[in-house]
């Protein structure tokens, strides 16, 4: 079996577990904040995707959101980015949008990436020659005109970020069709490579598993994604910017007097 069939194999497992028990009643724990959530769905769904993938690739690395999984991606490893569940605050209050992640990367290059949305039945996947949603070929969007664009904050943006999201609601609501936060980064950016929502925006740090599989969808369905100065985003950039492509400098040149870089 090849990292692009388990990538999609493992997320699906993953996701049919949390949507099993999603809306039921669960015990609710906290981490770093009062509304950053941890659950019994979160690990048992990475422990399943856990166990899939090391079946078959016993020697890949593992990095992960959950337990006391390895945070980080290393150079020149083959490794697995996994996130059981992406927008738990979302899973926790009954929202229907939240995503099961799993990527694959060889050597800094992502090579394999799967997004299951179980409770609004949609998956996107890609390896290395282009998107898909569900049984179609995903494709960004052509829109050209950010007056017209929908566009996505990504992120948590807690009292941990200061006013990062007020400063970005400010920018953005202006200049853009309008603005939508969906509470999931991997939710938004499958959004963004399937053409539904016209680009997606982060301007505090990310974690691999919020981005990694995300990113990957929207390059492999036509898009671009950088950092804020326009550089090629990678795990390491402190933010991001993912789009069709015709809009992209239109919004950097937006961000920039506000977000700095």
């Amino acid at each position: 079996m090849d990292r692009q069939t388990m990538a999609v194999e493992a997320a699906r497992a993953g996701a049919a577990l949390a949507a099993d028990l999603f809306r039921t009643s669960l015990d609710v724990e906290t981490k770093a904040s009062a509304t950053d959530y941890v659950t019994e769905a979160d690990t048992g769904a990475q422990r399943r995707i856990v166990d899939r993938i090391t079946e078959t690739f016993p020697d890949d690395a593992i990095v992960a959101e959950e337990n006391d999984r390895r945070k980080r991606l290393r150079t020149g490893e083959t490794a697995w980015v996994i996130d059981p569940i992406d927008g738990t605050t979302n899973y926790v209050r009954g929202i229907p949008f939240w995503a099961t992640s799993v990527a694959a990367v060889e050597d800094g290059e992502t090579v394999a990436a799967a997004n299951c949305l179980p409770a609004v039945d949609a998956e996107y996947r890609a390896g290395t020659d282009g998107a898909a949603h569900d049984d179609e070929p995903a494709t960004v969007s052509d829109a050209t005109s950010l007056e017209t664009s929908i566009v996505a904050p990504t992120l948590r943006y807690g009292r941990e970020c200061g006013d990062a999201y007020g400063r970005l609601l400010d920018t953005l609501s202006p200049a853009v069709g309008d603005v939508r936060r969906l509470g999931s980064a991997q939710t938004t950016l499958s959004l963004v490579a399937g053409g539904q929502v016209d680009a997606a925006v982060g301007v505090v740090p990310s974690r691999p598993w919020d981005t990694v599989a995300g990113v990957h969808l929207v390059r492999q369905a036509g898009g671009t994604v950088t950092d804020l100065a326009g550089d090629p985003w990678t795990p390491a950039s402190d933010g991001l910017v993912a789009s069709g492509g015709e809009v992209h400098d239109d919004l950097l040149d937006l961000l920039g007097p506000r977000f700095p870089r």
